[in-house]
């Protein structure tokens, strides 16, 4: 009777246990393991991660709004909205096989549809695709604001399947994917090649074909300031993309571990992106002035993307220097684009092209063989070989960009066209492109 009755505590026992902590009885009878444990709390922290760089699609939205004018926005927006979705599902066909998929140093051909693919980490597949894929994303709506104002709406969308779904999937595989880059030791942590270099060159290569905004630069060369409509809005984005950088860059730990290598990606990309703000600001306040809060707040991006690639290799003080350096980068990118008539309305390719390549090589000065790196950095004794692989890594994805990104606008622009019409641009896109119009309710009525 005795037994009976300490079975039955027992299993009581079990039981209560199992319903506070909102887990059956069963599985502590299968005894889960302390691996499958782990394995879902690193799965629950790329979610996160993934849902925090989803939501910087937000704040590239909000920065390129507020960079354009009003007549522009709803736009400028859609191409936000539609480039997830275009992205989604050109990654879901393709773009992750070439990525990931097994294959030879160039491509991956193994996984169309997801079909027989494997996870690039040691979490469930579908996890791992979903935190890639607001990866390209994120790549493929950096060349929206570079093109504002004149492109036309579909063609942009045909330009923002192709980089989803085979461009961005090919640098990706030579870096990410096993590819011939990374078995030369090169070294992108989360993306200042693979996703900012890749989208800020395809911006340039797309700003030069299209051409100028009407009316941003005169007989003589000058430039003319066009002003973005609301400086609040920008203001919102980029505190938005600040806070997605938090999973952008820690989120590329692909695991939680003890925590010590997310904290230190964490503070440095807080670090560089704080001291590309400052660096800016003081930059263009010496050259100008004045303490201009757009070139501040590109300043604090330009500082994000230049962590980016050495975030979890470098020390904070370290990271501190590469995002002052970036802040000066930014001012001095856009000043030479307005010298060579090169029209960024949203300086995409000043924060995003130039700092990936700064943040790329920058791994191979600062970053330490300590920390995970494949060798010392030039400035810890490890001489130029790190140095010498980054360059060659992220030069390699400038050239493959400027070519086929170049192509593949000329292309539209030789078929279904590039630009908008003269009297469409003079209009806005809003009106011509969507038949609406981003705020309502402020037009003049003139009445007999």
């Amino acid at each position: 009777m005795w037994k009976n009755a300490k079975k039955l505590l027992n299993k009581n026992i079990l039981l209560v246990t199992g319903l506070f902590l909102m887990i059956p009885p069963d599985a502590y009878a299968e005894e889960l393991s302390m691996k499958s444990m782990i394995r879902g709390i690193d799965t629950l922290w790329v979610l996160i991660a993934a849902f925090l760089v989803f939501f910087m699609q937000a704040g590239f939205g909000m920065v390129e709004a507020g960079f354009i004018r009003t007549k522009n926005t709803c736009n400028i927006l859609t191409k936000n909205f539609l480039d997830f979705c275009m992205a989604s599902i050109g990654f879901f066909i393709c773009g992750y096989a070439i990525m990931f998929g097994q294959g030879n140093g160039l491509f991956g051909f193994h996984g169309w549809f997801l079909n027989g693919a494997e996870s690039g980490a040691d979490i469930p597949l579908f996890a791992f695709w979903l935190f890639q894929a607001a990866f390209c994303g994120a790549a493929a709506t950096i060349v929206a604001g570079g093109m504002a104002e004149r492109m036309k709406f579909t063609s942009y969308l045909v330009y923002s399947f192709i980089i989803s779904a085979l461009i961005y999937p090919v640098v990706g595989h030579w870096i990410w994917g096993g590819g011939w880059l990374s078995g030369l030791g090169f070294s992108d942590f989360a993306g200042s090649t693979v996703v900012h270099t890749v989208g800020g060159f395809a911006a340039l290569s797309g700003t030069i074909i299209l051409g100028p905004r009407i009316g941003k630069y005169n007989a003589d060369g000058s430039a003319n300031v066009i002003a973005g409509h609301s400086i609040p809005l920008a203001s919102l984005g980029v505190f938005i993309l600040w806070f997605g950088w938090f999973g952008f860059n820690p989120g590329s730990t692909l695991s939680v571990g003890d925590g010590s290598l997310i904290g230190r990606v964490a503070i440095n990309t807080n670090l560089a992106a704080a001291a590309g703000g400052i660096s800016a600001m003081s930059f263009v306040w010496k050259v100008f002035g004045k303490p201009d809060l757009s070139m501040a707040m590109n300043g604090a991006l330009a500082g994000l993307v230049a962590i980016t690639a050495g975030c979890a290799f470098v020390e904070p003080w370290a990271a501190i220097t590469i995002g002052a350096i970036a802040g000066v980068i930014v001012i001095l990118g856009i000043i030479i684009l307005d010298k060579l008539r090169i029209d960024d309305p949203v300086g995409a390719f000043p924060v995003h092209g130039m700092n990936g390549i700064w943040g790329t090589l920058a791994v191979g000065l600062f970053g330490q063989k300590a920390l995970g790196l494949a060798n010392d950095g030039l400035f810890y004794g490890g001489g130029g070989k790190q140095l010498s692989i980054q360059a060659l890594g992220t030069f390699s994805v400038v050239l493959f960009i400027l070519f086929f990104m170049g192509l593949v606008f000329w292309t539209i622009k030789r078929t279904v066209g590039l630009r908008v019409a003269r009297e469409e641009e003079l209009k806005g896109l809003d009106i011509g492109e969507h038949g609406m119009e981003s705020y309502s309710g402020f037009q003049v009525f003139i009445t007999q």
